[in-house]
């Protein structure tokens, strides 16, 4: 179940961040201050955001998925989300707006593919895309992560 990964705090609704730095930040705080990843690791999802093809993280439909290699920072398997109101521009390209942030911290191997599946899964599937698009505060979120399909 998806919703296992998000601990108290991790989903988060704001009208609008300024850029894509700030919506990374946003979205990795909560687990920053649950001790859950470094912020080296907050340092390495920017670098590979930076890179040439690092808008990669892009998903499609407004949603994108922020990583970085576990031992850039990782303690603790989790997950966070943060939707905006307003899109922000992933690697300031017209090409990738996103609305639907989610930043992933997986320890090793076995946890990182178990809840990439689950995330996988959930956002392979059109009504959660189309959900999530409309969500326009926490509780929203929640119910739709709750409901998992």
């Amino acid at each position: 179940m998806l919703d296992e990964y998000f601990s108290e705090g991790t989903v988060m609704y704001r009208d609008g961040v300024a850029d894509w730095e700030e919506a990374v930040d946003v979205v990795s705080g909560p687990l920053l201050d649950l001790r859950k990843i470094k912020p080296s690791y907050v340092d390495a999802i920017k670098a590979s955001i930076r890179k040439p093809g690092g808008t990669y993280i892009d998903l499609g439909q407004g949603i994108a998925m922020a990583h970085a290699r576990p031992e850039a920072g990782v303690v603790a398997t989790s997950l966070s989300v943060l939707k905006v109101g307003r899109p922000f521009l992933l690697d300031d390209s017209q090409d990738h707006p996103i609305s639907t942030l989610f930043c992933l911290a997986a320890q090793d191997s076995k946890s990182h593919l178990s809840l990439m599946q689950s995330l996988a899964t959930f956002l392979s599937d059109g009504r959660n895309q189309e959900r999530l698009g409309k969500a326009t505060n926490v509780e929203e979120l929640r119910a739709i992560l709750k409901e998992e399909r």
